[in-house]
C-alpha cells in the first residue's frame, strides 16, 4: 500500500516581499534615510525656497568644509579613537596659510599645500602619542585642541589676517563644471575614501584595528601604524578645511573652526557608527553630515532663533543615534 504526500504549496513571492515584516525590516536597514526624507519633507511644506536648486548650492557649499574633517573622524572612530582637535587644527591651518598668502601674494595657491602641511603635523604628532606612547585618544587630542588653538592665536599674533591678496579668494570660490572647489574635492573625498574602505586591505585594518586590536596584532597587522595613520589623515584634512574656509572669506581667523569637532563627530555618529570602533561607512557619514546641514540650512530659512536651532539639533541627534541603536538590535 502506498501513501503519497502532497508537497507543500510554493509561497508567493510577491507576498513575501511586501509582507509586513519586510516592511519592518526595510524601515529598520534604512532607519535613518528615512528620518532624513522627512526632514526634507517637512522643509519643503514648509518653505517653497527650500527646494531650489541655489538653496541646494549653498547646502552643499556649506557642507563641503565639514565633510572633509568627518571623512577624516570617520577613519579615526572606525579605530575606536577620538580626534577632539580638528576645530583648532583647521584654525592654525587656516592662518598659517592666510599669512603664506600674504607673505607671498604671487605664490597664493601654495598657501594650500602650507596649509595641509600644518594640519599633517598636527595629525601625526597626535598619532605619535597615541600610538607609541599609548595616551588615550581622547586625552591626546585635547591637549592638541589647546595647543593648536594657542598656535592660531601666535601666528596671528592676537588678531586676524586681513589684507589678503584677491587671488587668495580664488582658492575656494572657483568653479570646475559648475562646482566651487571645495564641493569637489567633498565628492571626490567621499568617492575616494568610500572605495578605499570597501576595497582597500588598508581600509579593513582600520575596521580590524577598531574591531578587536589585541586580535589584529595577532594577526599581523601593524596597528601601530594604522593608528598614526588614520590621526595623520585626519589632520591633513583639517588643513585643507581649514585653508577653503579661510580663502571662502578671504581672511585669516583664529576663532576659526570652533566648534567643528562636535558637529563632525555627531554626523559619523548619527551615520551609524560606533564610538566603540570597528562599525561604521563613509556614506553613513554622508548621510549623518547632509541631515545636520540640511537641517541647519532649514532652520535659518524658516529664522528659527539660533538657541532653538541648537535644541532641536540636539534633540534630533539623540532621536537619530536612539533610533540607529534600535535598528541595530533589531538586525541583531
Amino acid at each position: 500500500m502506498s501513501t503519497t504526500t502532497t508537497p507543500p504549496a510554493p509561497a508567493n513571492p510577491t507576498t513575501q516581499r511586501f509582507s509586513r515584516e519586510w516592511f519592518q525590516n526595510l524601515a529598520i536597514r534604512y532607519a535613518m534615510v528615512i528620518v532624513m526624507l522627512l526632514v526634507i519633507a517637512f522643509f519643503l511644506y514648509r518653505s517653497a525656497r527650500f527646494g531650489t536648486v541655489d538653496n541646494v548650492t549653498t547646502i552643499l557649499i556649506a557642507a563641503a568644509p565639514f565633510a572633509l574633517i568627518a571623512l577624516g573622524q570617520t577613519l579615526v572612530i572606525l579605530t575606536g579613537g577620538i580626534d577632539l582637535s580638528v576645530g583648532s587644527v583647521i584654525a592654525v591651518s587656516a592662518m598659517s596659510g592666510a599669512l603664506f598668502a600674504k607673505s607671498f601674494p604671487d605664490q597664493v595657491w601654495l598657501s594650500v599645500l602650507v596649509a595641509v602641511l600644518v594640519g599633517l603635523i598636527a595629525g601625526s604628532i597626535n598619532g605619535a602619542v597615541i600610538s607609541l606612547i599609548n595616551v588615550p585618544p581622547f586625552i591626546a587630542t585635547l591637549g592638541m585642541l589647546t595647543l593648536a588653538s594657542g598656535l592660531a592665536f601666535v601666528v596671528g599674533n592676537g588678531a586676524p589676517i586681513n589684507g589678503l591678496p584677491a587671488a587668495f579668494g580664488q582658492v575656494a570660490n572657483t568653479q570646475v563644471l559648475g562646482l566651487t572647489i571645495p564641493v569637489v574635492l567633498m565628492i571626490l573625498g567621499i568617492v575616494g575614501f568610500g572605495l578605499m574602505m570597501r576595497r582597500t586591505t588598508y581600509g579593513l585594518r582600520i575596521y580590524a584595528v577598531g574591531g578587536n586590536r589585541l586580535a589584529s596584532e595577532i594577526a599581523g597587522v601593524k596597528t601601530g601604524r594604522v593608528l598614526f595613520s588614520v590621526y595623520a589623515i585626519s589632520g591633513a584634512l583639517a588643513g585643507l578645511s581649514g585653508i577653503m574656509l579661510s580663502s571662502r572669506v578671504i581672511s585669516g581667523s583664529p576663532t576659526l573652526g570652533q566648534g567643528y569637532e562636535l558637529d563632525a563627530i555627531a554626523a559619523v555618529v548619527i551615520g551609524g557608527a560606533s564610538l566603540m570602533g570597528g562599525r561604521g561607512t563613509i556614506w553613513g557619514t554622508v548621510l549623518g553630515l547632509l541631515l545636520i546641514q540640511t537641517l541647519n540650512n532649514g532652520l535659518d530659512i524658516l529664522t528659527v532663533p539660533a538657541y532653538w536651532q541648537d535644541v532641536i539639533k540636539g534633540v534630533l541627534i539623540v532621536t537619530a543615534v536612539a533610533i540607529d541603536v534600535w535598528a541595530s538590535k533589531r538586525r541583531t
